[in-house]
C-alpha cells in the first residue's frame, strides 16, 4: 500500500506544477503537454521487462528496481536541468511506476474478494494522489520554494520506498514465482505470455483502460489550469480542487469495493460511469459558487474511484492465471498511452480554442469509456481463471 501512495504522489502533482514548469522554461501549452507523451515510453518498457524480472528475481526484483527508477528520476528533476532531460526523467518515473503498478495490480486481481483488495490498493494510490497537490502547493506558496524542490522531497520518499519494499518482499524470489506459475500451469497448461493476445479480453480491456486512464489523467493534469484560467480562482484554491478529486477517489475506492462485490462488478461500474457523466455535465454548467465546483469534482472522483480496479478484476477473471502479470502490464501500458494522448490532445485544443474546451472533452472521454466498459464486461468467461468477483 505504501508503494501505491508513492505512485499517487508522483502522478497527481503534474497538474499542479504544469504552469510553474511552463513559466520556468518558457513553454507553450502544447510544448509543456509533452510531459504527458513520455509516460507511455516508460510504461511500454516496463511492460516488456515485467515478466522477465519476475522470472529472474521474483517480486523481490520488482521491489528493488521500481523504486530505484523513482529515486534516479526524482533526483534528476530536482536539479532542474534542460527541459529535454526533464522529459527523460519523467519517462524513467513511468518505468518505475509501470513495474510496480502492473505487478501489484496482477497480484490483487488474482485473489478472492478481488474487488475489495484492489479497492484498498488503489485507495492507497488515491491517498497519495490527494495529498500530493496540497503539499506541493504548500511548498511553492507558503514555503516560497521553486517547483523542482518538490522532487527533492519525492526523492527522499522514494529512498524510503527502496528500503521498505525489498524488506516486505524479501522472500518473494524467482523460485516462489515459478512455483506459483507452475501450479497454475498444471491446471491451464504451459503457454507463452504472447498467448494473451489470443484473448479478446486483452484487446477490449486495453481500449477501456486507454479511455479511462486518459480521462483520469486529463482531469488531474488540466484541472488546476482550468480552475485558475477559466474559473479565475487562486492557485491554492485550484490545488484544493485537485486534492478534492483524489480524496473523493480514495474514499470511493475504499468504500465502493464492497458495494461492487455485492451488486456485481459489471452493473456497479456501469452505474458509476453514468453518474460520473452526469456530474461532469453539472460541473460544466454550474460555475458559481466556486465551492460547488470543488464538491462536484470530489463526487466525480468518488464515483470514478472503482473503475480502474474493477477493470483489473474483470480482466483477471477472463484470462488464465499464468497470463495475469504479462496481461496487466500490457493493458496498463496501453492505458498510459491514453494517459498521454488524451491530455496532450486537450493541450493542443487549449492552444487553439482556449481552456474552456476541457470540460467538454472529459465528458466525451468518459462516454467513450462507458461504451467500452459495456463491451468489455460482457465478454464470456474463459473458465481458466480462479478469480472470484461476485455476482455479475
Amino acid at each position: 500500500m505504501f508503494s501505491f501512495i508513492v505512485l499517487g504522489l508522483f502522478n497527481s502533482t503534474i497538474g499542479v506544477i504544469l504552469q510553474p514548469i511552463s513559466k520556468h522554461y518558457g513553454l507553450s501549452d502544447i510544448q509543456v503537454s509533452c510531459i504527458f507523451l513520455v509516460g507511455p515510453v516508460g510504461y511500454t518498457l516496463a511492460a516488456q521487462c515485467n515478466s522477465l524480472i519476475h522470472s529472474h528475481f521474483g517480486q523481490r526484483g520488482i521491489a528493488v528496481i521500481g523504486p530505484a527508477f523513482h529515486v534516479l528520476a526524482a533526483l534528476a528533476i530536482a536539479c532542474h536541468p534542460h527541459f529535454g532531460v526533464v522529459l527523460v526523467a519523467y519517462a524513467l518515473i513511468a518505468v518505475g511506476t509501470g513495474l510496480l503498478d502492473g505487478s501489484w495490480c496482477a497480484w490483487a486481481g488474482s485473489v478472492r474478494n478481488a474487488n475489495t483488495v484492489s479497492g484498498l490498493l488503489h485507495g492507497s494510490y488515491s491517498v497519495g494522489a490527494s495529498a500530493g497537490p496540497y503539499f506541493c502547493d504548500l511548498l511553492m506558496t507558503t514555503g516560497g520554494r521553486p517547483w523542482y524542490q518538490w522532487y527533492s522531497a519525492l526523492a527522499v520518499i522514494s529512498i524510503t520506498e527502496l528500503i521498505v519494499l525489498p524488506l516486505a518482499f524479501r522472500r518473494q524470489n524467482a523460485a516462489k514465482y515459478h512455483e506459483s506459475k507452475n501450479a497454475s500451469s498444471s491446471l491451464t497448461g504451459s503457454r507463452n505470455t504472447r498467448a494473451m493476445f489470443n484473448y479478446a479480453a486483452t484487446w477490449v480491456s486495453s481500449l477501456y483502460f486507454l479511455a479511462y486512464v486518459g480521462t483520469e489523467t486529463a482531469i488531474s493534469g488540466w484541472l488546476v489550469s482550468y480552475m485558475t484560467r477559466d474559473r479565475h480562482v487562486s492557485p491554492s484554491f485550484a490545488s484544493l480542487s485537485a486534492s478534492g478529486f483524489w480524496v473523493g477517489m480514495a474514499i470511493g475506492r475504499l468504500a465502493l469495493g464492497t458495494v461492487t462485490d455485492r451488486i456485481g462488478v459489471r452493473r456497479a461500474t456501469t452505474g458509476y460511469l453514468l453518474i460520473a457523466i452526469m456530474l461532469e455535465l453539472l460541473f460544466a454548467v454550474v460555475r458559481k459558487p466556486a465551492g460547488a465546483s470543488n464538491v462536484l469534482v470530489a463526487l466525480l472522483g468518488f464515483f470514478m474511484g472503482p473503475m480502474f480496479p474493477s477493470g483489473i478484476v474483470v480482466l483477471a477473471r477472463l484470462l488464465p492465471r499464468d497470463l495475469h502479470v504479462a496481461a496487466v502490464s500490457f493493458v496498463a501500458s496501453l492505458g498510459q498511452v491514453g494517459g498521454a494522448l488524451l491530455p496532450f490532445a486537450i493541450g493542443a485544443c487549449v492552444q487553439g480554442w482556449g481552456i474552456g474546451v476541457f470540460v467538454y472533452a472529459i465528458i466525451v472521454f468518459t462516454s467513450v469509456a462507458l461504451a467500452l466498459w459495456v463491451a468489455f464486461s460482457r465478454l464470456p468467461r474463459t473458465g481458466a481463471s480462479s478469480v472470484f468477483v461476485g455476482r455479475e
